[in-house]
């Protein structure tokens, strides 16, 4: 544990380790490894809650036995909608250890929204927080594929109670462990939301950590819900995988992450760029009442992050930020301190020199220092596809590299610079809100002819969600139904997603083919920030 009496492995342990892992990886369960080397070094805490490696491998090995027992079986799907508590970690390695395929869900969504999820992975098993019980009911109604409903954490009527899938079953290693994998949901120019299929796991980003993380000597702070991509990926798999511990929060708080990074000397962190904000918004006293020094590496991405905001960070905690640009469907580039230093604004060197290409609207590769949609080769054998939609995977791919319709140019130099984060999707605090969802919403109201939602800048936030709205005939623009606009998108979709503000127009810009040209609209409401 943190603070306990596990020794740190020597160098020659830590190189046969590492030399070890590849297999474990491929077996799924790098977490055994770690329960055979450093047993009693701390893996997961969540406030008082706490699981050594030994406790962690043992408890995943419990509930896969569990779990077969009710009939999952190797190729099957679990769902998961839970906050960032232990039991999270538990449920993800037992996944990866017993072939199953996992689907994290987002808790801010309502139930019918998460219950689409579930029933769409075509999950056997849901594992559910007591604290979402209200989504859970809706979920285990609308999602008839479930066979075993599981609440953590308390009771929610109709679901076993999770610790009794784990009592009384074996806690040694499976002797017939094979890997699982992972399927998030994207949404897109439908407004359903898309699993990021893939049929294996890259395990590359794990194995190149190796040179990042020490075991039994790291802490990594995950200060997101796991639930998101990027956190499940480079706050949980990666730095447990690597035997390093994960201390995680129970939502953000900018003077918490501070106090929790004194107290725990962590040395690791992922943070998106709202949250540089928000910590370095504390008054200065504030800030300088923490120690920070442990702090050895602060990864972030997942929206574009102001210059003026990661230089503050940089001077602040010292070259050691780190920047990615990725999604859920893959890396593109990674950018270290001291060379955005060098290259303002850059996302990172293309590396190797094939992996980004920037092409036309034909497909055409572009020069230097043009604009265009941003491509990123495929990673081999881990080559996604969009869960039961060929025609979207279609559309995304040009023969091995896909787009996230993202934009950008490289320069002279390789390096990657973003122009406009996706032609329409908004992100808010490093969240990805698409507009088409929303809308699909608000079309369905009696006194809208057409709209378009759009971001609209926000000095916290990034972006914030605007709905542009002409209205139908007899119908008088008003405070009061811009008002009733919202809450009638608030009571169909979680509430982050909808509408801040109602703009009423008369006529928005489209294109003689009906297209509606958002860029146009976006960059009046930019003009006017």
């Amino acid at each position: 544990m943190v603070g306990s009496s596990q020794p740190p492995l020597d160098e020659k342990r830590i190189t046969e380790a590492w030399e070890q892992l590849p297999a474990e990886i491929a077996k799924g369960q790098p977490i055994a490894l770690w329960a055979r080397l450093i047993p009693e070094s701390l893996a997961i805490q969540s406030g008082d809650v706490q699981r050594s490696f030994a406790e962690l491998n043992a408890r995943a090995n419990q509930l896969v036995r569990g779990l077969r027992a009710l009939g999952l079986r190797t190729g099957d799907s679990v769902a998961l909608m839970c906050s960032n508590r232990c039991e999270f970690a538990e449920v993800f390695w037992a996944t990866r250890r017993a072939g199953w395929r996992i689907t994290t869900i987002n808790w801010h969504l309502t139930g019918d929204e998460a219950a689409y999820i579930v029933d769409d992975c075509e999950a056997k098993a849901f594992f559910v927080d007591a604290r979402f019980a209200e989504a859970a009911r809706v979920v285990q109604h609308k999602a008839q594929r479930v066979t075993v409903p599981a609440a953590i954490g308390g009771a929610v009527p109709g679901f076993r109670d999770y610790e009794s899938l784990l009592a009384h079953e074996p806690a040694h290693d499976l002797d017939d462990a094979s890997p699982g994998t992972l399927m998030l949901y994207t949404s897109g120019t439908t407004g359903r939301p898309k699993g990021v299929h893939r049929s294996s796991t890259p395990v590359a980003p794990v194995l190149t950590s190796t040179m990042v993380y020490r075991p039994a000597e790291h802490v990594h702070l995950a200060t997101g819900p796991l639930y998101h991509a990027a956190t499940l990926s480079f706050s949980l798999a990666i730095p447990n995988a690597c035997g390093a511990a994960v201390v995680m929060m129970d939502g953000w708080d900018a003077e918490q992450a501070l106090r929790m990074i004194a107290q725990y000397r962590v040395t690791h962190t992922h943070m998106v760029p709202t949250m540089f904000q928000r910590l370095l918004s504390l008054p200065e006293a504030t800030r300088k009442r923490y120690d920070v020094s442990s702090l050895q590496y602060v990864l972030h991405g997942a929206a574009p992050c102001a210059p003026s905001i990661k230089r503050a960070m940089i001077e602040w905690f010292g070259p050691i930020i780190f920047e990615y640009y990725a999604a859920t469907e893959g890396v593109g580039t990674f950018v270290d301190s001291l060379t955005w230093l060098q290259k303002p604004g850059t996302v990172g060197k293309v590396n190797p020199a094939d992996q980004i290409r920037i092409l036309d609207e034909a497909g055409n590769q572009l020069p230097p220092n043009q604009s265009g949609l941003v491509y990123i080769k495929a990673p081999g054998l881990a080559r996604f596809d969009y869960y039961k939609d060929s025609g979207k995977t279609q559309r995304a791919y040009r023969g091995d590299y896909y787009t996230l319709e993202d934009v950008g140019y490289i320069d002279a130099d390789g390096f990657l610079f973003l122009t406009d984060r996706s032609a329409d999707v908004i992100i808010s605090g490093g969240v990805n809100i698409y507009p088409a969802e929303v809308e699909a919403v608000l079309y369905t109201h009696s006194a809208v002819a057409d709209l378009a939602v759009i971001g609209v800048p926000n000095s916290e936030w990034g972006e914030e969600v605007k709905a542009v709205v002409c209205l139908q005939p007899g119908w008088a623009a008003a405070p009061a139904l811009a008002a009733e606009l919202i809450e009638y998108c608030r009571s169909k979709l979680a509430h982050f997603k909808c509408p801040r503000s109602v703009d009423f127009v008369d006529s928005l810009p489209r294109l003689d083919n009906g297209k509606l040209y958002k860029h146009k609209l976006r960059e009046q409401y930019r003009r006017r920030s």
